[in-house]
């Protein structure tokens, strides 16, 4: 009994039956025989049926066949390899380029490919027919399998043809999946759209060992990037802005509520009211997904509405903002929100940081994450 993983038994239970004889995560079948049903050994060989007609030999073979189905539900349960169906490919000599090759296959249907690799229909969210998210339920549904091969491929410098970490990358699982019939996909981030809109390919590989469709692939997918930026840029004009009307308004006109007010020192009002931040050290940038090279640096407050508030700023690629990172780590809905407040971008004039739940108030990660709650399911 402590070899099996399903056990089937007759209800009311076989006399004798000890609960310690059964592993703590063994499921027990219990298989209703009719109240009158006598198993003791002197009936054991008597062919009678009981009050509903079923006869011992019947019993006996409907318990078997429910153990039989357990069997088979426990074996689909099992690592086994995918069920997958390679596309065809027809190589061409010359190659062509990157989105002729990307533009004549037509790609596989995402709720096809997401049975086929074992994943049920619940456990993703359809972009379209050809993309979708993968959500975290599976890793709990599978938390017994055992670990797989992890590869990372990094610092690969790419050759006079272009051949660099994303094209070996998609080779390598090509490799793998299609031609040796081992599980294995790709896990590469969404490129920048700068490459493709500056003729070069995107990073999604390359020839024949590329990402499909490529252009769904390179501007859009399924949104996260502009969900980054959106966030990101919101933080940073709550910066400027904060900056501008503390240095427009005096300490009466901003507002303490407190029921107390004449109890608070000058020193307590100001740090209670003012964050003071000091604008040479503001370290949050905005940021863009395509590589405009002028706007590495530049100036910001030129209009005569900021009241001189001018200095210098720059934007970054979007998924250099630290959003980007906190996106990829974040194990809930609730870490995400704790790590999005306490993002520092700035210090305030006595050295002390100043943080993104102080610019935006306590329910800063409420603010940011709405910009972000389509881009991470957490259900991944």
């Amino acid at each position: 009994l402590r070899k099996n993983e399903v056990i089937v038994v007759t209800s009311p239970a076989p006399e004798g039956l000890g609960e310690d004889w059964l592993n703590a995560d063994t499921t027990i079948i219990a298989y209703n025989l009719p109240a009158d049903f006598n198993l003791s050994s002197k009936h054991r060989d008597e062919p009678r049926p009981s009050h509903d007609g079923i006869g011992i030999l019947t019993a006996a073979m409907q318990i078997k066949n429910t153990v039989e189905s357990s069997t088979r539900w426990l074996k689909q349960q099992q690592p086994k390899k995918w069920n997958l169906r390679p596309l065809k490919l027809k190589p061409l000599s010359p190659v062509p380029s990157d989105i002729e090759i990307s533009r004549a296959q037509t790609p596989k249907a995402i709720g096809v490919l997401a049975k086929e690799v074992g994943l049920h229909p619940s456990e993703i969210e359809a972009y379209g027919s050809n993309k979708a998210k993968v959500k975290l339920a599976p890793l709990d549904r599978l938390k017994d399998h055992p670990d797989g091969k992890y590869v990372l491929v990094a610092g690969i410098t790419p050759t006079p043809l272009g051949e660099g970490k994303s094209t070996v990358i998609i080779g390598l699982v090509q490799a793998l999946a299609a031609h040796l019939g081992i599980n294995a996909f790709a896990c590469v981030r969404q490129p920048s759209q700068g490459p493709t809109f500056g003729v070069k390919g995107g990073a999604a590989g390359g020839g024949y060992a590329q990402v499909i469709p490529m252009e769904e692939f390179n501007l859009h997918l399924t949104g996260d990037i502009h969900a980054i930026t959106a966030a990101n840029n919101l933080l940073a004009a709550a910066i400027d802005a904060r900056i501008l009307h503390e240095s427009t308004q005096s300490d009466q006109r901003l507002g303490i509520r407190k029921k107390d007010p004449s109890t608070l020192t000058r020193e307590e009002a100001l740090k209670f009211a003012r964050l003071d931040i000091d604008p040479t050290t503001i370290t949050w940038q905005r940021v863009v997904d395509t590589n405009d090279r002028f706007l590495r640096k530049m100036t910001i407050g030129q209009s005569g509405t900021e009241r001189g508030f001018v200095r210098e700023a720059q934007f970054d690629i979007a998924v250099a903002s630290e959003i980007m990172a906190i996106l990829a780590l974040t194990d809930s809905l609730a870490d995400m929100k704790t790590r999005l407040a306490n993002i520092v971008v700035a210090n305030d004039l006595r050295g002390g940081p100043v943080t993104a739940e102080d610019v935006v108030g306590t329910n800063c990660g409420c603010h940011l994450s709405i910009k972000l709650k389509h881009s991470k399911t957490f259900n991944g």
